[in-house]
């Protein structure tokens, strides 16, 4: 079983200098500890119902920028990016810079924006859901076109590109993987059988939840004649790792029973704290479970 850390949450220590740091270390150490990969938010407020909408919010592709320069190995990428913030030829020439600059360790998880405040705050176009899903699955099939070597058009009902000239290619074999955030089941976990290579649901302590999201996520597979077992499953428990260790370690091992080979976790404390507790607390016995 494979981890991957969550860094959602800014305003640990509070001194804004203090940001940069706290990242690279925290970054580090769960590096070292075999962690597999890093994402961030994309977000440009603070979600409401997590913390104060006011507490500090980074641009997801400029951390994981910085990250890039600060580790080695582990996979980077947004938890998940968000269809209405970024035009789709820019944001797969983003997902590219990322991929050539980290040495090929981009990914690009992606998902149907929602948190409207933000939008309407800074100027994004909000859109009815049904026309973020049409949005979110051109944006797939034009980052795929923009990965291959068509260079040509794409002509869309929301996107229209003349060309689509992507150098330098982006170091990922055959491309940066595509991973598709979110357990909606009639629209969601569809566009993961017809275009990821990832999903990740939210999940908890108990797993019948993504395991019923998993079954409408095979079901929608046989569907597209897509075999199920090439898409890898991963999941955000939702509870920190460190809140229970031994209850968060059981289900990750009742995860791993459904197929999942990732799971991820997030800090519940101060970044550095957490990311040392994950190293000797988790990862010794996580390396365990799924062999």
């Amino acid at each position: 079983m494979k981890l991957g850390v969550h860094y959602w949450n800014y305003s640990t220590p509070a001194e804004p200098a203090a940001i940069a740091p706290t990242l690279a270390e925290t970054a580090h150490i769960v590096e070292e500890a075999g962690v597999s990969s890093f994402t961030v938010m994309d977000h440009f407020f603070q979600m409401e119902g997590m913390a104060d909408v006011d507490e500090p919010m980074l641009e997801g592709y400029t951390t994981l920028g910085y990250v890039a320069a600060k580790t080695d190995r582990m996979t980077l990428g947004l938890m998940v990016t968000g269809v209405m913030y970024r035009h789709p030829g820019l944001l797969a020439k983003i997902v590219t810079t990322l991929d050539v600059l980290s040495g090929g360790r981009a990914r690009l998880g992606i998902g149907a924006s929602w948190y409207e405040r933000e939008q309407r705050g800074l100027g994004v176009p909000v859109v009815p859901v049904a026309e973020r899903f049409e949005r979110l699955e051109e944006t797939l099939q034009i980052c795929l076109q923009m990965w291959s070597d068509d260079n040509g058009p794409f002509k869309g009902r929301h996107y229209d590109l003349a060309e689509t000239r992507n150098y330098p290619p982006a170091l990922s074999t055959p491309r940066p993987k595509i991973l598709i955030g979110g357990g909606g089941e009639k629209k969601t976990l569809r566009l993961v059988a017809k275009y990821a290579d990832a999903c990740n649901v939210f999940g908890g302590i108990d797993t019948a939840d993504v395991e019923h999201k998993l079954d409408v996520l095979r079901s929608h597979c046989e569907a597209e004649g897509r075999d199920y077992d090439t898409i890898e499953k991963t999941v955000l428990i939702t509870q920190p790792a460190l809140a229970d260790v031994d209850a968060w370690l059981t289900a990750a091992e009742a995860y791993a029973r459904l197929g999942v080979s990732e799971v991820q976790t997030m800090p519940d404390r101060h970044p550095v704290e957490f990311a040392n507790g994950v190293a000797e607390q988790v990862m010794p016995r996580l390396r365990d479970i799924g062999k």
